[in-house]
C-alpha cells in the first residue's frame, strides 16, 4: 500500500486524528507509517551537520567553518568611521635615518624627455633594517683579592652566567612563547631565518628555564598583591600536559594576572593560592569549588545565569512551570542591572529600598514549590548563592559578571590551542610563572621586553631581583 493511499500527512507533524486513522485502517498500515516515518527521519539526521548538537557553550573554533551561519549585511556596522569624520594617519617620524632623492629619467608612459620642474613632494616611509646579529667579544679581568685570598672578576651584565646568547634574545624569544602564543618551531625560525641568529628548541627551553628560577619573585609578588586586592577575579579551564588533563586556574584584577596550572579542579588547588583568608570580593561563576574558599563575601556571574536559562530552554526539556520561573528570573536579574546602573540617579534612600525589594523577590521565587525537574535545580543553586548575587549593588569597584577573567584567561586558551599544552610538569609550571609575569606587565602599562631586559641587568649587577614594577595605568591592556 502506498503512502499517498492513507488520508493523513507523513511528511509534516502528526496530530492525534492522524495517529488516530492510521491505528483503525489496521496493523499493516500502522506497520508500514511506522517504517515510512522512520526512514525519513534516518535521512534527515544524516543530511543534518556532524555539530548540530553544539551547544551555546561550544566554542566557535570547535565549529567546522560549514556548519556556522551565513552573517546577514543587514543591521551589520559597517567597518571604519563615519561619513565626515577626519582620518587617522600615521604620523610623520620624529627622526629621519636616511634620505633619498628620485627623478624620473623618461617618461613612463611614451619614453619621451622631460623638461625639468622645482616641484617636489615627500613621502616617508618606515622599514625594518635587515638585521645581523652583534657579537660582543668580553674581555674578563681576573684581578687578585690579598683579602679574600682569590681571585675575582666583575658581572657581565648582557647575558646570564655562562651563556653565549645575551638577554634580549633571551627575553624577545620568551615573550613570544609565554606571551603571543608562537609555537617553539615558529620562534626558531624567525631567529634562524628573519634574525639571522641560529638558535635550537632546546637551547631556548633550557634558557627559558634559567628565566622562570630568576623571575620566580615576581611571580610571588603577583600572587601576595592579589590576596590583598579589594576585587578578584578567578576563572579556571583545561590544561594538557604530557597527555594527561590539569587545569588552569586564573586570578586577576584590573592591574595583575596569575596563573597556576594544577592537578585539581577542586579546593585542594584553591588552597594552593588562597594561603590565607581573602579580605576582599571573589567574583566567579557558579563552580562548586569556590565555595571552600574563605572570603569577606562574594559575586556569582550573572551573566552564566542567564545563559542557562537559554540553554535549557533550548537543549533540554524544562517542564510545564519552566516558563514562569525562567520570566521571574529574567525579570529580577534584568531589573538588578538597570538598578545597578541607575545608581547614580536615585537617592540613597530610593536606592536602599529597591535593592531590599530585589532580596524579598529572589526569597519568593526560592520559596516557591515549581515542582521537580530543572526549576529544581535551579532553585538549589540560587538558595546557595542567595547572599552571593546582588552583591555589586553594594559595591561599585564589583561587576555583576566574571567577564574580565574570562578575558584574561583568554590568552592562554589561545596558547593552548597552539601548542596544545607542555610536555611536563616542569614546562607547566615555566608556563604559569612567565605567562603570569608577561601579562601582568603588560596590564599595568610597562613594555615587558624592556622591563625584563632591565631587571636581568639589575639583576646580574647585584644578585637581587629588583621590585614588580608599579601600576603605570589602572586600565587592563
Amino acid at each position: 500500500m502506498a503512502v499517498a493511499a492513507l488520508d493523513i500527512r507523513l511528511d509534516g507533524i502528526l496530530t492525534e486524528d492522524d495517529a488516530r486513522a492510521i491505528f483503525w485502517q489496521g496493523e499493516e498500515v500502522v506497520v508500514f507509517a511506522i517504517l515510512e516515518l522512520s526512514k525519513r527521519i534516518a535521512e534527515q539526521k544524516s543530511a543534518e551537520p556532524a555539530h548540530s548538537h553544539d551547544t551555546p557553550a561550544t566554542p566557535s573554533g570547535s565549529k567546522p567553518p560549514y556548519s556556522k551561519p551565513s552573517t546577514s549585511p543587514r543591521g551589520k556596522k559597517r567597518p571604519g568611521r563615519k561619513p565626515g569624520h577626519p582620518g587617522t594617519r600615521r604620523k610623520v617620524p620624529a627622526r629621519i635615518d636616511r634620505r633619498a632623492d628620485h627623478r624620473a629619467q623618461a617618461c613612463p608612459d611614451c619614453g619621451g624627455p622631460l623638461n625639468r620642474c622645482s616641484e617636489t613632494r615627500t613621502r616617508y616611509i618606515e622599514d625594518i633594517p635587515e638585521i645581523e646579529p652583534e657579537v660582543t667579544e668580553h674581555t674578563i679581568h681576573r684581578d687578585w683579592c690579598p683579602h679574600c685570598r682569590k681571585k675575582v672578576e666583575p658581572p657581565v651584565p648582557d647575558g646570564l652566567p655562562g651563556a653565549t646568547l645575551g638577554n634580549r634574545v633571551l627575553v624577545l624569544s620568551a615573550w613570544l612563547h609565554y606571551a603571543l602564543g608562537n609555537t617553539l618551531s615558529q620562534i626558531v625560525e624567525v631567529f634562524n631565518f628573519h634574525l639571522q641568529l641560529p638558535l635550537t628548541p632546546g637551547g631556548l627551553v633550557q634558557m627559558w628555564y634559567r628565566l622562570q628560577a630568576i623571575l620566580y619573585g615576581w611571580y610571588e609578588e603577583i600572587q601576595q598583591e592579589a590576596l590583598k586586592s579589594g576585587v578578584l577575579h578567578a576563572d579556571e579551564t583545561g590544561w594538557r600536559v604530557n597527555g594527561k588533563t590539569l587545569w588552569l586556574w586564573c586570578f586577576t584584577t584590573q592591574n595583575l594576572t596569575y596563573y597556576m596550572i594544577n592537578r585539581s579542579r577542586g579546593s585542594p588547588a584553591l588552597r594552593n593560592f588562597f594561603i590565607q583568608e581573602f579580605a576582599g570580593v571573589l567574583v566567579t561563576d557558579f563552580w562548586g569549588a569556590y565555595n571552600a574558599v574563605v572570603c569577606a563575601c562574594r559575586q556569582t556571574c550573572l551573566a552564566h545565569l542567564l545563559r542557562e536559562l537559554e540553554h535549557t530552554e533550548k537543549y533540554k526539556s524544562p517542564g510545564k512551570n519552566w516558563p514562569a520561573f525562567a520570566k521571574k528570573l529574567r525579570r529580577l536579574i534584568g531589573d538588578a542591572i538597570r538598578l545597578w546602573r541607575r545608581k547614580d540617579e536615585l537617592s540613597p534612600q530610593t536606592y536602599a529600598s529597591r535593592r531590599e525589594r530585589l532580596t524579598v523577590r529572589l526569597q519568593e521565587l526560592i520559596d516557591t514549590d515549581w515542582g521537580n525537574g530543572h526549576p529544581k535545580r535551579l532553585v538549589k543553586r540560587l538558595r546557595r548563592h542567595r547572599n552571593d548575587l546582588f552583591t555589586f549593588l553594594g559595591h561599585p569597584s564589583v561587576p555583576f559578571d566574571n567577564n574580565h577573567a574570562e578575558r584574561s584567561i583568554r590568552p592562554a586558551v589561545i596558547i593552548r590551542k597552539n601548542s596544545y599544552g607542555n610536555r611536563s610538569q616542569r614546562g607547566a609550571d615555566c608556563q604559569a610563572v612567565l605567562m603570569s609575569i608577561f601579562r601582568t606587565l603588560k596590564q599595568r602599562g610597562h613594555d615587558p621586553i624592556q622591563t625584563v631586559v632591565q631587571a636581568l641587568h639589575e639583576y646580574i649587577l647585584t644578585g637581587q631581583l629588583p621590585p614588580l614594577p608599579a601600576p603605570k595605568t589602572t586600565s587592563d591592556g
